[in-house]
Parts: C-alpha cells; sequence; structure tokens
C-alpha cells in the first residue's frame, strides 16, 4: 500500500485535476461542467461563469479523449455508409471529417454490409453505444436509408441523402437537388437536337429518385418519347454492358449516365461498338470526377459538391447537440458542366 501524503489527493501540488474536481469547486454537477465545456445553451449564465471561474482557478485541462458530450455521448461522430471508395460516398465522408476535426470530434466510420436485417441491426447496434458518439448516416441507398430508419430516439443523428429524402423518417436530412440538375442535363442533349435521351442508372436510383424524376420530367416536358431506363450495378462491368446494349441501336445518340463512372464504361462500349463520341453518340455523367475534363473527349457533366453536402450534416449535427446555429453551411448547388462530349447529332 502506498504511503499517504496526508492530503487529498487533488490537493497535492503534483495532481491533475479532473472534471470532478471543477464541479465540487464550482458546486455543480460534473454533467454541468461537461455541457459549459461543449458550449451547451442550456446552462444559465451564472452557472456558466461559476464553472469558468473554477476552471481557471484549478488550471484544468480537459481530457479530450475523455470528455463527454451533456447527452452523455461520446465527444465524436461516427459516419454509417454502405461505401467508403466510391466519389459520392467518400467525397461526404472527407466533408464530414474535415468540419469535425475543427470541431475536436474524432470520427469513425462503421461500414453497412447491406440492407439485410442482420447487417443493418448490426449497424444500429454498434452506434446506439454512447462510446460512437453522434451519427451521420450516408442514406444515399436502402442500407443506410434502412439503418437510418432503425435508429433510436435517443441517438443524435442527421443523414445525407438523396434528394427528397427519406420516407418514414423524421431525422433531420441534407441533400443536394438533383432533379433540377438531371433536368438540366436533359434539356441540354434535346437542345442539341436530339430525339431523346436514354438513361443508364446506377444502383442508389428508384424510379421515384431525383434524377430520374428530373430526366423523365424534362422528356415529357418536350413531349418525346420516354425511352425504357438501363440499370447498371456500380461495378464498371455491368455499365459496360449495358454501353453496348445501347450502342447496338442506331436510334440511340443521346445518353444520360447515372454517374462519370458509369459514363465511362459506356464510353467504351460505343468505342468498340465504332461510334463516335459526340459525333453519333453525345454522353453526360453526374458528380464531375477528378479527371473527367482530361477524358477524350472532355465529359460533359453535372457537378455534385458532395463534400460539402458532409460539412452541412456536420453543421446541422451541431446544431442539434447544442441549440447553436453555427455560419450557414451551404453546399454548393449540383450544375451542369459543358464540355466535349456533347454535340448536334450528325445531320445537323
Amino acid at each position: 500500500m502506498r504511503p499517504s501524503s496526508g492530503r487529498p489527493a487533488r490537493q497535492r501540488r503534483d495532481a491533475v485535476p479532473s472534471i470532478r474536481d471543477v464541479a465540487a469547486a464550482a458546486g455543480v454537477s460534473y454533467q454541468t461542467v461537461s455541457r459549459v465545456l461543449n458550449d451547451s445553451p442550456k446552462v444559465r449564465p451564472d452557472t456558466r461563469r461559476l464553472v469558468l471561474d473554477a476552471i481557471d482557478r484549478l488550471q484544468y485541462r480537459p481530457n479530450r479523449a475523455a470528455q463527454a458530450l451533456g447527452l452523455g455521448r461520446a465527444n465524436a461522430v461516427t459516419v454509417v455508409t454502405a461505401n467508403t471508395m466510391l466519389y459520392g460516398y467518400a467525397s461526404t465522408l472527407q466533408g464530414i471529417e474535415e468540419s469535425a476535426r475543427l470541431a475536436g470530434l474524432a470520427v469513425g466510420v462503421r461500414v453497412v454490409e447491406s440492407d439485410q436485417d442482420v447487417d443493418v441491426r448490426h449497424a444500429v447496434e454498434y452506434v446506439s453505444d454512447p462510446s460512437a458518439g453522434s451519427v451521420i448516416v450516408v442514406a444515399f441507398d436502402p442500407a443506410g436509408a434502412n439503418v437510418l430508419r432503425a435508429l433510436p430516439p435517443d441517438v443524435p443523428a442527421v443523414a445525407a441523402t438523396e434528394a427528397g429524402g427519406v420516407p418514414g423518417s423524421e431525422r433531420t436530412m441534407i441533400f443536394l437537388d438533383e432533379r433540377q440538375a438531371a433536368a438540366d442535363a436533359t434539356r441540354h442533349l434535346l437542345s442539341l437536337g436530339h430525339r431523346t435521351v436514354h438513361h443508364v442508372a446506377i444502383p442508389s436510383e428508384t424510379v421515384a429518385s431525383a434524377r430520374q424524376a428530373g430526366w423523365r420530367g424534362a422528356l415529357e416536358e418536350a413531349g418525346v418519347r420516354v425511352p425504357a431506363i438501363l440499370s447498371a450495378d456500380w461495378d464498371p462491368r455491368s455499365a459496360y454492358l449495358a454501353g453496348r446494349r445501347l450502342a447496338a441501336d442506331e436510334g440511340v445518340t443521346a445518353i444520360l449516365c447515372g454517374n462519370d463512372d458509369t459514363a465511362l464504361a459506356v464510353r467504351r462500349a460505343l468505342y468498340e461498338a465504332g461510334r463516335d463520341v459526340p459525333g453519333d453518340v453525345s454522353i453526360v455523367g453526374f458528380d464531375d470526377l477528378p479527371g473527367v475534363a482530361y477524358w477524350t473527349p472532355a465529359l460533359t457533366t453535372v457537378r455534385m459538391d458532395f463534400a460539402g453536402l458532409g460539412r452541412a450534416c456536420l453543421a446541422a449535427l451541431t446544431t442539434e447537440l447544442t441549440g447553436v446555429v453555427p455560419p450557414a453551411v451551404t453546399p454548393e448547388a449540383p450544375r451542369l458542366v459543358v464540355r466535349e462530349s456533347t454535340a448536334p447529332p450528325r445531320g445537323r
């Protein structure tokens, strides 16, 4: 047994003051001290002053790793996502991480393997533990959407979603207006003289999704035929096979692709079939991946500010936790960037 100095541990010169020491000195609970440290608006000004004075007297420095939010959850954010490699998901995660780092929040990632009940349940159980902190769900797909719906009410969470949000959830959702961008891309192709625009969809799209709604609405508005949608998986080969089907149809002169990776695979199929881009077929992508401006031909695409979407999600989460509205964080609106892969069809 260690010998005692005869003084309480917190009064010894070499003792490091704890959050409970601050609470005792200020005459408040340690939870109140935690709220002051996290700038919660739920603390009265006179109580806040008492706590700050105690912090100054004791020269208390919070241990960020041990610090907890007033809600009793870790001072961290866990991002739930079905994918960390695809551009939209990865860029959203980048925006979250950059903003969280500036806010002093640790960031963790929990990948949900599929939209099956067992995988969704495991992800929900993981983030329901207070050590996971608060939660941002990247709900671009059924897996993320199912996690968002299944989260317990006491888990603080916001979501990045497709335009229109996730039906069945009352959580705060942040999204980019893809509907207008898809409509603009379709109108651009029609304005060049194409009789209609075909669409190769990515897995996150549904019949009611914003990209399909914008594409279909622009075609209907122009009074032209709405072709059947070709669906592709996330792997390039499935998009390439969809491209081969379109390349075999001489009537296809314009294609809107669900993302830029899909556009690249479709472009390869057209090349192998001897169909020139944009001479025979115009192509538009979605996302504006780094590098597509340097393809041959440079890709016309819709620029999506996914990093800004991630920053906006972190700002919304901060507001939910503290009640304090930070300076406005608004992602750039999606917009069409016209390059070399679109042109009037031959004969015009």
